[in-house]
């Protein structure tokens, strides 16, 4: 109660009252990290840390948004998602018009910018901006085709091809000639279409 501190860090200014909490402190210059996940390989210095990482394999949504039906697993979940609804965007691209909540998808988002491509595949000379790309890429060698047609036996590695392939059972052709009535299926269909109005 009398606010004294003797237990000091020998590695930075940090002091407290209490030894555990200087244990605990020293965890983050060490990078020792006691506490595991019984779900999977993450691992964390503070106990704390580690009960909120298991929201997420949970399916308990404590976190709950004031404005709208939205629950969190994390209080940092809803956080981002309370942005929504204020479009409180403070993070600005400095080359353009871009604006987010989050600082990580303005990092990834500077990425179009510099051509930084930091997520290099170990198989071949592939590089890419974010780590889910990377992720797509490394199907090409793996076989891994996750996306499922729900109408046929057609798999995909992308969702993007699973997206172009249902058309063939909708029949929707989204992609439209400004100069005549011809509708395609895909964007490449209607670039081959478009050669038809160019001269000769």
């Amino acid at each position: 109660h009398t606010g004294e501190k003797p237990y000091a860090c020998e590695l930075c200014e940090f002091r407290t009252a209490e030894p555990r909490n200087l244990n605990r402190h020293m965890m983050t210059h060490t990078g020792e990290k006691p506490y595991a996940c019984d779900l999977c390989d993450y691992r964390a210095s503070q106990l704390s840390t580690l009960v909120t990482h298991k929201n997420i394999h949970s399916d308990e949504r404590p976190y709950a948004c004031t404005s709208c039906d939205y629950r969190a697993k994390t209080s940092g979940d809803l956080k981002r998602h309370v942005g929504t609804h204020t479009g409180n965007k403070p993070h600005a691209c400095e080359f353009c018009d871009y604006r987010t909540s989050r600082p990580g998808h303005l990092k990834t988002h500077m990425r179009t910018h510099t051509g930084d491509k930091p997520y290099a595949c170990d198989i071949c000379y592939y590089r890419a901006r974010t780590s889910g790309h990377l992720k797509t890429h490394m199907r090409t060698h793996t076989g891994d085709k996750p996306h499922a047609c729900d109408t046929c036996d057609y798999r995909a590695s992308r969702l993007d091809d699973l997206k172009r392939h249902t058309l063939t059972h909708t029949g929707d052709k989204p992609y439209s000639c400004g100069l005549c009535e011809y509708r395609g299926r895909t964007s490449g269909h209607l670039k081959s279409h478009m050669k038809t109005h160019m001269g000769n």
